[in-house]
């Protein structure tokens, strides 16, 4: 794929769009969803509630990728910090910069804001994501992440 990327905001008119990608990523993690409707009712209720920033990237064939942001506040550094949470880009759109335009379009736009951060966690066998977030300057931290499951 040589087309352009570009990158956009979604909005409720998107949904259908970014539920088919966000169903790709929780496909890609191994998330079995029991209830299909879910996924759209909660990338909806994000973006409904203003809790989320999604960010749609685009090529000639169409939606190719997706990153969800979550802005939030750091108590260490007392400031504003982007949790960029969600970045999946379709099988069609890997290793021909649409990754790296999401990761790219997420820092400017979280200057912009006033961010003094992202942060953002992958898994430790993604290779691929962490090559990619390294070359765009994220540094891996020396906290330890822990999870514990409330369902």
């Amino acid at each position: 794929m040589s087309e352009t990327v570009s990158v956009r905001v979604a909005t409720l008119a998107d949904l259908t769009a970014v539920t088919e990608l966000f169903c790709g990523y929780l496909a890609f993690y191994r998330v079995t969803v029991a209830d299909e409707t879910r996924p759209e009712r909660f990338l909806r209720d994000r973006l409904e509630n203003g809790e989320s920033l999604i960010l749609l990237a685009e090529t000639d064939a169409g939606p190719v990728g997706f990153a969800q942001i979550y802005p939030t506040f750091s108590s260490l550094s007392m400031g504003r910090v982007w949790t960029l949470n969600d970045l999946y880009v379709e099988a069609s759109g890997r290793r021909c910069g649409v990754g790296r335009a999401l990761v790219r379009s997420c820092v400017e736009r979280a200057r912009a804001a006033g961010a003094v951060g992202i942060q953002l966690e992958t898994a430790s066998d993604n290779a691929g994501a962490q090559a990619l977030y390294r070359s765009e300057g994220f540094e891996p931290e020396a906290f330890a992440a822990y999870f514990l499951a409330l369902e």
